[in-house]
């Protein structure tokens, strides 16, 4: 008889750290800058990613002292996964936390890292650094793709 895979079987707080480490899909989506409305208290993704990431490998540069670097990086726990609102559908923490199962495209499920920018679902490609953009400029990157995979934009026929 098979044995069920870990993350089936165990909860995140069950996960050793390698477990924990395999779980991430290498998105990235979590690198992205996110900007709250102080008025609405509306959450907008933006196109823009942290500093020290990667945008071709979607791999933080830095990872062991992302901290160091980027005060404002937020370490995923069992605890911040539960509690976040900003972690993208498609997220493999997310989806077990909520006993889902991960998608055919997960590296655990497919055996191959690079299915999840094959299938569209990582940023790779699609973001820029958010050096040198002003804050009051990132409005501007503000974008419709971050539960999903980008939505085709449909070119305009000249007439």
């Amino acid at each position: 008889m098979p044995v069920a895979p870990f993350w089936k079987t165990k909860t995140l707080k069950q996960m050793t750290p390698s477990e924990w480490e395999s779980l991430c899909d290498g998105c990235a989506k979590c690198c992205l800058v996110k900007l709250e409305d102080e008025t609405s208290g509306d959450l907008y993704f933006t196109g823009l990613h942290c500093k020290l990431l990667d945008g071709n490998s979607c791999q933080c540069t830095n990872y062991p002292e992302r901290k160091k670097y980027v005060p404002v990086c937020v370490k995923l726990t069992p605890e911040i996964v539960a509690t976040v609102d900003w972690l993208p559908q498609s997220c493999a923490y997310r989806l077990v936390h909520e006993g889902k199962d991960l998608h055919s495209w997960h590296h655990l499920i497919s055996g191959d890292r690079e299915a999840v920018h094959d299938a569209g679902f990582s940023c790779r490609g699609k973001t820029r650094t958010e050096e040198g953009i002003d804050d009051e400029d990132a409005f501007d990157y503000v974008i419709d793709w971050f539960h999903g995979p980008p939505t085709p934009r449909r070119l305009r026929k000249k007439k």
